[in-house]
């Protein structure tokens, strides 16, 4: 991975001694009172920045770590229950003496200095976030959503706390731009095809803009939720995907959908066939009512409608399922807002306008469009919560349960 992505590979045994530098219990280390230079995270510029405060700076700074250091040698029996932490093998302690930045400490017993020491943990452990599903306009006109799951983690903790504040909504912009900028470039047939190898070139683009932060992108997993548009037809006629084939995984995935995908492509192409043929005569027989019928799939239910439409599938299965009281508080096209509740906590339970008796387990804000998405299947409610159409007050995973009471509605459509 370093080798691909511009870092390179750091000895263990330098890398622990660099890490383990405490600050005197446990491993060697730099005394309180050292004055010698110290290497500075920002390069060249800090540490001539540093160096532009004289003696007169080191001085003071010497003064106030020695007596800050005899007052807690005093009072150390009541001290030492604040002045000494506890740094797990998986994270690492940073540490700002008097706006100073110190060598990383830990893991082990770590010594801080009251009132003159603020410090931060950081945690080398792997991490994972998600960038929520956007809509996304392929190099063939076809609009998809498209989302992905990122895992990363710190491998130099002084530039994770100095260089950036949020290190996770830094890296999910960072990852959403890239994704958009990769995607934005292949068609959808390719991106159905050679999803795990933009996965990896985007694997590889972020590690190149987040190196200089003190992180690493160890995978990125790309996830489609929903094709919104197809592609504009090509001469040859439609694009078409090719659907994964099961068992597969990996390389094998690829080369079978590449080879699928080629398939399709061919027969599309062969004039003349008995398909095509059949497929020409289907599409100019229209019925007469076709337009009306469209018509009416587009009208979208309105907020009461679908409430009507939740009734008919309350049962005490759905009950068992949930368990859980809503409110749901549903801003409407003219600005104005209208409340409702679902009460599947007892019995079989109710829903109607207004509040639910009682104080609700949770309660979801939303626009009427994202409620008729919801309702209709379009729109999952984690991916609302996710893109920040769903505003979520209480349990989340209550919250996430609704999605029940859609299925159930699905079915009975």
């Amino acid at each position: 991975m370093f080798s691909r992505s511009g870092y390179q590979a750091l000895p263990l045994g330098d890398f622990d001694r660099f890490q383990q530098s405490s600050i005197g219990l446990y491993g060697a280390q730099k005394g309180f009172f050292s004055f010698g230079a110290k290497q500075d995270p920002l390069g060249p510029a800090g540490n001539g920045a540093e160096s532009s405060q004289g003696w007169l700076s080191w001085i003071c700074h010497g003064i106030i770590t020695s007596l800050v250091f005899l007052l807690m040698v005093v009072t150390f029996p009541i001290s030492g229950w604040f002045a000494l932490k506890i740094v797990p093998a998986y994270e690492r302690m940073i540490i700002f003496r008097l706006g100073r930045i110190r060598a990383p400490q830990g893991p082990g017993v770590v010594l801080l200095l009251p009132f003159i020491d603020h410090w931060q943990r950081v945690d080398l452990r792997t991490r994972a976030f998600n960038v929520p599903p956007c809509k996304l306009t392929s190099k063939d006109g076809a609009v998809i959503s498209m989302g992905a799951d990122v895992q990363f983690r710190v491998w130099d903790p002084v530039l994770s706390v100095l260089v950036v504040k949020d290190l996770v909504a830094a890296t999910r912009m960072t990852a959403q731009n890239a994704m958009t900028k990769a995607l934005g470039k292949k068609s959808l047939r390719e991106i159905h095809a050679e999803r795990l190898r933009i996965g990896e070139q985007l694997l590889l683009d972020i590690n190149d803009m987040t190196k200089s932060w003190g992180l690493e992108v160890d995978r990125v997993e790309l996830t489609m939720e929903a094709v919104l548009q197809p592609p504009r037809e090509t001469p040859a006629g439609p694009l078409a995907a090719a659907p994964p084939v099961p068992g597969l995984e990996g390389t094998a995935q690829q080369l079978a959908a590449h080879f699928f995908g080629s398939t399709l492509a061919l027969a599309g192409s062969v004039p003349g066939t008995p398909e095509a043929d059949s497929m020409e005569t289907v599409s100019e027989v229209e019925p007469a009512g076709a337009p009306h019928l469209a018509a009416g799939a587009r009208r979208t239910p309105s907020a009461d409608e679908l409430l009507a439409a939740v009734e008919p599938v309350l049962c005490e299965a759905l009950v068992g399922q949930v368990g859980a009281s809503f409110q749901v508080d549903i801003a409407l096209p003219s600005g104005a807002r209208s409340s409702y509740f679902i009460d599947l906590s007892s019995g079989s339970g109710r829903a109607g306008r207004g509040v639910p008796q009682g104080s609700p387990d949770v309660v979801l804000e939303l626009a009427e469009k994202d409620l008729q998405d919801l309702v209709l299947g379009e729109l999952r409610p984690l991916s609302a919560y996710m893109s920040g159409r769903l505003q979520v007050r209480g349990d989340l995973h209550l919250a996430l349960k609704l999605e029940e009471l859609f299925k159930a509605m699905k079915q009975r459509r």
